[in-house]
């Protein structure tokens, strides 16, 4: 029967799933969630979620399914262009009340569970990695349990859940939230794939996964987890999101460098999008994305910053460590630093300095913003 079920595979009748665990209204990430729900604030040039869509569908998933409470009509208006251009269907299964991170798997059961008993993937929307997915595969194959979890290295477990596991056979042992003492180093990274019989032992009411779901299974032998590979960051927040880009542009660098722009304007990596305009006497970088239609004219300098969609830098102006969003304009010789994030549209005069200033949308900053502070 398995060689029959495995020829099938191959034949691409057995249809993967993902669930992908979009949540709530983004608070970390404003001023930007205030024009677009979270996972479609761009990130290295397209939205965040576009990331996980793109992996899932290169491994050959056929449907996504996004568990969401907020905006649904928002998000899947702007995936359709995307469900036709990658060939994938796209879904929403909508909460009328938050189900923490289990809930929502029971309530899209239907849309996941279809008789061909093929395991399925779920992933937190903020997560940004080199998503090694086929190698999940072969190793939730391979091990034979329940439920296959990635895990990957931090530098200080104390801050994390960590999870305890048997090296060799990546059997899970138990969890440990914030530990006092060393127990290891390893931390759920969001990325999971799992038998449908997991649903089972989810209710439909407000659940975690991490701390109900997963210790139950483990305590029946049958939950195992893979380190995973490069890099992995939560870009759920806007230090986190600079962060994130750096790793993200590091790897880009390694599997596919002529995506980076390259010349005596860059420094290091720098994402331009090919419609983005560059003047003379530019220093890019490094880790800067630039996005589409930008105009960055002459004398800037730029780093570990995003650039998003329609934004316009004027002569001699300095941004770094900061996120400027669509459409935004920054003054001549004006200066960003210290996690400044301008919202949509938001337009900072000459000369403005700003120092770790956040700005709603649809804003006019004639002058300085001299400490860390929301601009209403």
């Amino acid at each position: 029967m398995s060689a029959f079920r495995i020829e099938f595979h191959f034949l691409g009748v057995i249809k993967m799933k993902a669930l992908i665990l979009v949540g709530g209204f983004g608070t970390r990430l404003r001023p930007l969630t205030l024009s677009v729900p979270k996972p479609l604030v761009d990130f290295a040039n397209k939205p965040m979620i576009l990331h996980q869509i793109e992996a899932l569908k290169a491994i050959g998933v056929t449907e996504v399914v996004l568990a969401i409470n907020y905006q649904p009509e928002v998000m899947l208006n702007f995936l359709k262009e995307f469900e036709k251009k990658l060939g994938i269907k796209i879904t929403c299964s909508q909460e009328t009340e938050p189900l923490g991170t289990a809930g929502p798997l029971a309530l899209a059961r239907d849309k996941l569970i279809d008789g061909s008993g093929e395991p399925f993937f779920v992933l937190n929307s903020d997560v940004i990695s080199e998503y090694p997915l086929k190698e999940m595969i072969s190793f939730h194959k391979g091990h034979g349990g329940e439920a296959s979890i990635m895990v990957t290295k931090v530098d200080e477990p104390s801050k994390y859940g960590v999870v305890v596991m048997e090296e060799t056979t990546g059997k899970v042992e138990r969890f440990v939230e914030k530990p006092k003492t060393f127990v290891g180093n390893k931390i759920n990274a969001g990325i999971y794939l799992l038998n449908p019989s997991v649903l089972d032992r989810i209710e439909l009411r407000p659940t975690s996964i991490e701390k109900e779901v997963f210790p139950n299974i483990a305590a029946a032998n049958k939950l195992y987890a893979m380190v995973l590979p490069g890099f992995w960051m939560d870009i759920g927040q806007p230090k986190d999101y600079i962060t994130g880009l750096r790793f993200y542009l590091d790897s880009l660098r390694k599997r596919s460098s002529a995506e980076l722009a390259s010349g005596s304007h860059f420094i290091g990596n720098v994402l331009v999008d090919e419609s983005a305009v560059i003047g003379d006497g530019c220093l890019i970088g490094p880790d800067v994305a630039i996005g589409p239609g930008c105009v960055i004219e002459s004398g800037v300098r730029l780093s570990r910053c995003s650039i998003m969609r329609g934004v316009r830098i004027k002569k001699h102006a300095c941004v770094s460590n900061s996120i400027i969003g669509w459409h935004s304009t920054v003054g001549r010789w004006a200066r960003l630093e210290n996690m400044t994030i301008l919202g949509e549209d938001v337009h900072l005069g000459d000369e403005v300095y700003s120092n770790g200033g956040v700005v709603l949308p649809h804003k006019e900053i004639k002058s300085s913003i001299l400490k860390p502070e929301i601009v209403m």
